[in-house]
């Protein structure tokens, strides 16, 4: 059975929840990524997506130089890197989310999983299927 730890990437970068969303954006533009994980010292206290950018902080009017912790996502779903693929997948379907932080049994932040990984690395694609399927379809 292959995990979680199998599939994802662990070149993750983190971002400050005092960065400026334009710091943010830039991040993201430079490392081709839709994701980041945002830390302050060894914690995960949320994450930001490209979307998050645009809906909520873009769309609210909020400027370049917001904090990314007024825009973030503060409850974060994550995996254990020993979980298997299944329950990620399942994982993202339920919270209609194609990005997923991975920790180690100490809750450290050790990788990110996205659809995309699951796609090119799994030799079963049918939870990913199934995932997409259900992130897809309109709340």
């Amino acid at each position: 059975m292959q995990t979680v730890s199998d599939v994802m990437s662990t070149d993750v970068q983190v971002i400050s929840p005092d960065a400026t969303l334009q710091e943010a954006a830039q991040k993201m533009r430079d490392g081709d990524f839709g994701v980041l994980p945002v830390g302050d010292m060894d914690n995960l206290i949320g994450i930001i997506t490209d979307r998050d950018i645009v809906v909520r902080a873009v769309a609210e009017g909020m400027d370049v130089d917001t904090p990314i912790r007024d825009a973030m996502s503060k409850q974060i779903v994550f995996a254990n890197q020993d979980d298997s693929l299944e329950d990620a997948a399942r994982l993202m379907s339920d919270h209609q989310i194609r990005r997923l932080p991975v920790v180690d049994e100490d809750h450290h932040l050790v990788g990110i999983v996205s659809l995309g990984d699951f796609a090119v690395e799994s030799s079963d694609l049918a939870p990913v299927t199934e995932a997409l399927s259900e992130i897809s379809t309109p709340t």
